[in-house]
């Protein structure tokens, strides 16, 4: 089974009965459960935490409450961007802590390649860059004519200077050229829109980082 830490706010006090049904459902099952958490930070957080709710942190206690022991019904699996955010309790629980370090130079230039592929050369929408409501204003796709000057060789340069960025922001950057090239009439990508956008996104990425280290918070929409 899969769920996001996203998924037990919006439940609010319905939450401890859910995790509870699903602990007990495991116990039915001659194969027990394997749950994947994702983001789990937004659920698993410090309990203290000022912005937790108490229908929230009642949630926690009763999943802690939960796998205080080992068990052979129910294996948790968590994912998150942010493990030094969750509870010291959750962290106690943890038998093994794999790390999927941030995209090398390569990656980077194999993930840009893929999704300028799949994207543009290829005439696919974006769709998981991209809000959910997008389709609503969205007109028929035209045809991207993509020009040869946009060579490996400038893909690995972009590759160089997307150093630190996740693979979901080499997604995004993707999307950003997919959009940058769609607000043009002849619908062509070269090599200097190409560059452009990728020296945006840097600066984008950048930005970001400078106001996590003041304490902002940018606001999220999905």
């Amino acid at each position: 089974a899969m769920m996001t830490g996203g998924d037990v706010a919006p439940l609010g006090s319905q939450a401890v009965t859910k995790i509870h049904q699903i602990f007990d459902w495991a116990k039915t099952s001659n194969k027990g459960l394997l749950l994947f958490i994702d983001e789990a930070d937004a659920f698993l957080c410090e309990r203290n935490n000022t912005y937790m709710s108490e229908a929230q942190r009642s949630a926690l206690n009763a999943l802690l409450f939960r796998t205080g022991d080992q068990s052979r019904d129910i294996v948790l699996v968590l994912a998150t961007n942010r493990p030094g955010d969750l509870d010291s309790a959750v962290t106690d629980r943890i038998d093994e802590v794999i790390e999927f370090p941030l995209p090398g130079e390569e990656e980077r230039f194999q993930l840009l390649n893929l999704y300028l592929n799949k994207y543009l050369k290829k005439g696919e929408d974006n769709r998981d860059a991209q809000p959910k409501w997008s389709h609503l204003f969205k007109k028929v796709s035209q045809k991207i004519t993509v020009e040869a000057d946009l060579t490996d060789e400038v893909i690995s340069e972009a590759a160089k200077k997307t150093e630190g960025f996740s693979g979901r922001e080499i997604a995004k950057l993707v999307a950003g050229v997919q959009a940058g090239v769609y607000g043009r009439a002849d619908c062509v990508l070269d090599s200097q829109l190409f560059k452009e956008i990728v020296e945006y996104k840097v600066e984008e990425h950048h930005q970001r980082i400078r106001l996590a280290s003041e304490g902002f918070q940018p606001l999220l929409f999905s």
